[in-house]
């Protein structure tokens, strides 16, 4: 029988690095991520624009218990944060990368090779939470992607015309979640999406995240922390297994920062809290793992057209908030849109 979840989460307190060390702009590396030969992959179409320089096809997207080692514990202490493991004790990192060892955990596409009718590429729609997309009518063809990303409060009922009802991936980190719950309860999100198809993809930013992963697939209570609590976490559905998790590895979200969305609030006193937002996360992570992203519900330079988000009972302007940069991430959506990368939901 599983034990309680219980076990120590002291991490190791990072030393005061300098600016270019803070940034780290050295990263793991893994081959042959791709999972397609897809002849017009947006890893063959990147060499051919701006943003070349920037790309590094070899980041890790996601980390597993192959990623675990002291060597690499110490080098990731360093960073805090989604950027590394410095917020997470080695115990922690061990015991829940570990169970992260299954064919599911490695690659983001698991069951690619097992669909019958899949095609030469892999189509993906990445939805963010947006008010572009209420009474967009971009249901179906969001639904006809192979797959289908959502992060945060993707409040999905009642809006299925707008914005479609599958979710094969939902990207989040256990702060986020939790604040989705508290804030868009009203609106009708009242848990994690629970398709069959559906994956979880960590954004780790804390201790929290790693122990919520290992207490859901282990399917035991959580003892101590903010996430305390005397019964199993249920919030991915009572009989969820490991392999519907994923963790995003730091490197990646540290890569992300250091070369798409290197904020001027790094320069600033808002240095230590900046990073990309979730869905900033979701959608590149995208654009690294698939063959063609169609994205929605993302910011466009008439942002003020709409309210924050399509689910808002009572419309209100988009919230701005010191951790990210909306108007530097809205720029790089452009630029993507604009290269032929991604495909950006537009009304204008």
């Amino acid at each position: 029988m599983s034990q309680p979840e219980n076990i120590s989460v002291e991490p190791v307190k990072p030393e005061q690095l300098s600016v270019q060390d803070f940034l780290g702009d050295e990263y793991a590396v893994d081959e042959d991520m791709m999972q397609t030969k897809c002849a017009k992959n947006i890893r063959g179409r990147v060499l051919k624009t701006d943003f070349a320089e920037r790309f590094l096809p070899s980041v890790p997207v996601l980390q597993w218990a192959k990623h675990f080692s002291e060597a690499e514990y110490e080098r990731l202490s360093h960073y805090r944060g989604t950027f590394g493991w410095g917020s997470v004790s080695i115990d922690v990192l061990n015991q829940s990368l570990g169970i992260l060892n299954t064919s599911a955990n490695r690659v983001m596409f698991d069951d690619w090779d097992k669909r019958k009718h899949r095609s030469q590429c892999i189509r993906c729609a990445v939805v963010g939470n947006g008010g572009i997309l209420n009474g967009s009518k971009k249901g179906r063809e969001i639904d006809r992607n192979d797959y289908v990303f959502r992060t945060n409060g993707a409040v999905i009922k009642g809006f299925e015309e707008d914005v479609g009802s599958r979710t094969s991936f939902y990207t989040f980190s256990t702060n986020t979640f939790r604040n989705s719950l508290r804030s868009y309860r009203s609106a009708g999100y009242k848990s994690a999406p629970q398709n069959k198809e559906t994956r979880y993809i960590f954004l780790p930013d804390h201790d929290r995240d790693y122990i919520l992963m290992r207490a859901a697939s282990l399917h035991i209570p959580i003892l101590s922390g903010k996430d305390r609590s005397s019964r199993p976490p249920t919030y991915f559905g009572p009989s969820v297994t490991v392999e519907k998790f994923k963790m995003y590895h730091p490197d990646f979200v540290r890569y992300l920062r250091n070369r798409f969305l290197h904020s001027g609030r790094l320069n600033g006193r808002h240095r230590n809290i900046y990073r990309p937002s979730t869905g900033a996360v979701m959608l590149l992570a995208a654009l690294h793992t698939c063959d063609e992203v169609n994205a929605y519900g993302f910011m466009t330079p008439d942002y003020r057209n709409y309210s924050d988000h399509y689910f808002d009972k009572i419309p209100h302007r988009v919230r701005f908030f010191a951790n990210h940069d909306f108007r530097l991430e809205l720029k790089l959506w452009q630029g993507l849109h604009n290269a032929g990368l991604i495909n950006l939901y537009m009304r204008t």
